[in-house]
């Protein structure tokens, strides 16, 4: 019965205080600059066995919050492809294509300094191409992330953006990156 009432204590307490946010520790306001490495791949976790000529510049506001009670940041976020020549029957220089999306990503798993976290988003690409098929995009992401002091941190990430089967055409863009963080 006491293992009972701790465990239904434990579950009514938050997991996590802003204050505790494994993104940005005790700081309520962070960006980041991102780069990536774009793959030729359909699927949500692509497997980085086709790099093509195609990249992600990306900056990222975001604000700490939670997500059914685990540490969560809410993110504006601005990004540019840039492609260039052809690979595997793309011409990736038609691509070069400017975005902006709000997304999510809360941590899975963390410690005081490190994360390991997922997260989704929705938005526009300024033109519709035929590997999306639409201006309306979704994305996935997979971070893994360290804080390397109260105001700096490192992420590693693979970035997916589709169309959500809302167009015929259902390919997607898919990037390997790092990106950079600071917290203030």
């Amino acid at each position: 019965m006491k293992k009972l009432i701790l465990i239904l204590i434990l579950y009514f307490i938050p997991v996590c205080s802003f204050a505790a946010n494994p993104f940005m520790g005790d700081k309520n306001n962070q960006i980041a600059f991102n780069i990536g490495q774009g793959v030729n791949s359909g699927i949500i976790v692509p497997p980085p066995t086709q790099l093509v000529p195609f990249y992600l510049l990306h900056f990222q506001y975001s604000q700490p919050t939670t997500f059914f009670k685990l540490p969560a940041r809410q993110s504006i976020n601005v990004a540019q492809t840039i492609g260039f020549g052809k690979k595997y029957d793309w011409a990736w220089d038609k691509y070069t294509i400017p975005m902006i999306f709000l997304s999510e990503d809360f941590a899975l798993f963390h410690g005081e300094n490190w994360y390991f976290s997922t997260g989704i988003g929705a938005g526009m690409q300024a033109q519709q191409n035929e590997r999306i098929g639409s201006k309306l995009i979704f994305q996935f992401k997979i971070i893994g992330g360290y804080r390397i002091t109260d105001n700096m941190g490192i992420e590693l990430f693979i970035q997916h953006f589709s169309n959500g089967n809302t167009a015929k055409e259902n390919n997607s863009y898919a990037f390997y990156g790092m990106g950079l963080t600071y917290n203030f």
